[in-house]
């Protein structure tokens, strides 16, 4: 593949602790990108891993010209990890798979016929997945059903990493904690068309599995800082102001009703209402303490939008052919561990 060449898929790999399976992995992703036969690159993507798999995939960098490989400091997360990949691809399509071998690279194809149809994305759906059903079925039924719902993105699988998508959305997407997986939600947010493709799944075979029972309360905790972001990241006020506008009526509604009391039938408010007025003062205090938190949030949402480009990742070292890569290390890596 020649420098000028357009490059038309990028296949983007994060990498964390596997290097058992990277070998069978990225044959069976050549074989099938090369059935393609069209111009294609892959990015791997080290997460901080523990293990040999930096080893490994610096031995396949030497041997194949279409290998980018980008290595981080240390663990920072899938996220973060595919964040990267989108920002050193130079790929018309995009698509990210898992490395654990359970995503099947011959689906690939079957996505991109459906992305040809007119989608911007095109999501797999892991409808028979080879997983405890307690532990990780359910839980993930049920979060599915929840985003689903609350996104207004009818998704059955929010979580698969098996996805394609045209560069002109990926760019520009906001991604950290654990919104790689709410990508269909934001860019939905922005336009893009979606769909969804029953893929296959297989049981993990090499390595361990990095997801618990505990992750899906952070990606519901995460869900709904999306949800906040999609309908309030440019008018907080709307959200902060209907709680402030509620608390501030009913307590002025209260404290105009004990003062009719007091007014009118000298009324003793603290033996005869004292619990009332109480609430009534709290409930002033809360309405203007959530419409000052509404006005905090338009003033922060400002800045949020203007100040963008914090990065959420470090990188030790990028190993490519690119022309703007030629030298194997960074200025200021450090040297390469085994």
């Amino acid at each position: 593949m020649s420098e000028q060449e357009t490059i038309r898929y990028s296949v983007i790999l994060p990498i964390h602790d596997e290097q058992e399976n990277i070998p069978p992995l990225y044959m069976k992703i050549t074989e099938v990108m090369e059935s393609l036969g069209e111009p294609y690159e892959i990015i791997f993507v080290d997460d901080g891993s523990r293990d040999q798999s930096y080893r490994v995939l610096s031995e396949i960098f030497e041997h194949d010209h279409r290998v980018n490989l980008i290595r981080f400091r240390r663990n920072f997360g899938q996220t973060p990890a595919m964040k990267a990949g989108f920002d050193f691809a130079q790929g018309e399509i995009f698509i990210t798979l898992d490395a654990d071998l359970q995503n099947d690279p011959e689906d690939i194809p079957r996505l991109l016929e459906k992305l040809e149809e007119g989608y911007d994305i095109v999501s797999g759906w892991r409808k028979d997945r080879k997983e405890p059903w307690l532990t990780r079925r359910l839980p993930s039924m049920m979060a599915n059903g929840i985003m689903a719902r609350l996104s207004n993105v009818p998704l059955h699988d929010f979580g698969a990493t098996l996805k394609v998508y045209r560069r002109e959305i990926i760019q520009g997407l906001p991604l950290y904690g654990e919104l790689h997986r709410f990508i269909p939600a934001l860019a939905s947010w922005a336009g893009a068309s979606i769909a969804e493709l029953v893929i296959r799944h297989h049981p993990r075979k090499m390595g361990r599995s990095k997801y618990g029972l505990g992750r899906t309360t952070r990606v519901l905790l995460d869900f709904l800082s999306v949800k906040f972001l999609l309908d309030y990241a440019t008018k907080p006020i709307h959200f902060f102001g209907f709680f402030g506008l509620g608390a501030l009526g009913t307590g002025i509604a209260i404290n105009l009703f004990l003062l009719y009391k007091k007014l009118f039938f000298s009324t003793k408010l603290m033996v005869e209402h004292g619990p009332l007025m109480l609430l009534g003062i709290a409930m002033v205090i809360s309405g203007i303490q959530f419409l000052s938190f509404g006005l905090l949030g338009e003033m922060l949402s400002r800045t949020y939008f203007e100040s963008q480009g914090k990065p959420i990742y470090t990188v030790r070292e990028v190993r490519s052919r690119r022309k703007e890569y030629k030298e194997s290390t960074t200025r200021d890596a450090d040297p390469p561990r085994p």
